[in-house]
């Protein structure tokens, strides 16, 4: 029988100080792909994945069609080949959340590891931070969670989500109308009972891993961190936080490729406009935003009163100094002789302007321009290209360089 401490070292990843925190190295669909041999130890073989898992979604979709007629012409108003949402979704989309993966893995698995070699974690609270570690990492590895979310995708993604609000209201290679409500093809009965539970699986699965974080993080946010305001990165020492952002940035394009793609049906098949879509754009970037940089915020408070703390004692301590400066240098306090040019009091002065000044700007929020610009540009770049609909690719062009030039 395992003890508690090879316990917390199997949900650790690995027993040492630096443990190896990721959130996507576990759980039931890891470890299916391991024995079929489409994944390793360390999430690698992400091409096997990439075409095995996507061509297991589109593939049969294209033969199907064949064998029904429904490629390229026949009664429905959009044959599978110029279906843009399928083909955005399987065959990029599903890449981009599979390439995300390792992505995220890389970038982020050594996190953890920073709250200890910062020093952040009061000795008196490590063992509240490595309960965190292991309840996170327990939650991901959970068989409970992953079933729930199938059940939800069948139960929820498919029968009503894409019956109701995303299939298109028009005849298709998928389905066609018939008296009894829209009458599904033999394509669309791989599409709708195979493929799109798979993507969307893969979808919410990427959700119920930032819920995982989120948690980590909220629970890590309960412990009184030890935060230093004098901290160059202006975050007290957390800086590294919004670093962890760039690595779902490519989860955030896919998020805008499944939007385009849908979007582009409607364009193309439906007579609407891209103007049309600038709510759900708009929904769609602030959902992003609130999906990745939401859990930092979990900091906040902690931030706050640590900047407040920090402008109260480092205020104090110029108060103190400026005084002996003044009594010093412009009240005659200075010794016989003393040379004022050359004096290291003007570079202490100086400095201690300077460590005022990195307190008095440090940010309450782990958030940057850069990653706001950056996380935007993530997510709205696969909808660009829909600009053309609009306009010729040559005035799109004019139109951009004369605004750059």
């Amino acid at each position: 029988m395992k003890s508690d401490t090879s316990i917390s070292c199997d949900a650790l990843d690995l027993c040492n100080d630096q443990p190896d925190f990721s959130l996507v190295l576990g759980g039931p669909l890891f470890q299916l792909l391991r024995r079929v041999h489409l994944a390793d130890d360390a999430l690698m073989m992400v091409r096997q994945r990439i075409v095995v898992i996507s061509l297991l979604a589109w593939l049969p979709l294209l033969l199907l069609s064949v064998l029904q007629g429904q490629i390229l012409g026949g009664s429905e108003s959009v044959p599978f080949l110029l279906d843009v949402d399928v083909h955005v979704r399987f065959l990029l989309a599903m890449p981009l959340l599979i390439l995300a993966e390792l992505v995220v893995h890389r970038r982020m698995r050594s996190v953890v590891g920073l709250f200890l070699e910062r020093n952040l974690i009061p000795e008196s609270a490590k063992t509240s931070f490595d309960a965190a570690i292991v309840s996170a990492m327990r939650l991901r590895n959970s068989v409970l969670a992953e079933v729930l979310l199938i059940i939800l995708v069948y139960g929820v993604g498919v029968l009503i989500v894409w019956r109701h609000y995303t299939a298109l209201d028009a005849a298709t290679w998928y389905a066609t109308a018939s008296a009894d409500g829209s009458r599904l093809s033999f394509a669309g009965m791989w599409y709708g009972y195979v493929s799109l539970p798979i993507f969307q699986f893969l979808l919410v699965r990427w959700y119920f891993r930032l819920f995982v974080w989120m948690r980590f993080l909220w629970q890590v946010s309960r412990i009184e961190l030890r935060l230093v305001p004098l901290h160059p990165d202006r975050l007290g020492g957390l800086g590294f936080l919004s670093n962890t952002v760039y690595a779902f940035a490519l989860l955030a394009t896919a998020h805008g490729a499944l939007l385009a793609g849908q979007i582009a049906n409607r364009i193309f098949f439906l007579g609407a406009s891209l103007p049309q879509f600038k709510a759900e754009i708009a929904v769609m970037l602030i959902f992003m935003l609130c999906l990745v940089l939401g859990p930092l915020l979990v900091f906040a408070p902690q931030l706050a009163q640590a900047k407040r703390l920090g402008l109260r004692e480092y205020g104090t301590l110029a108060e103190r100094y400026v005084r002996e400066f003044d009594a010093k240098w412009q009240r005659g306090g200075a010794p016989a002789g003393e040379p004022f040019v050359g004096s290291g009091d003007i570079q202490s002065l100086a400095d201690l302007g300077n460590s005022y000044e990195v307190v008095r700007t440090m940010r309450s929020l782990p958030v940057t321009k850069e990653i706001l610009l950056q996380l935007t540009v993530a997510t709205l770049a696969p909808i660009v290209p829909l600009a053309l609909t609009m306009m010729s690719l040559e005035d799109l062009l004019k139109k951009l360089f004369g605004v750059l030039f």
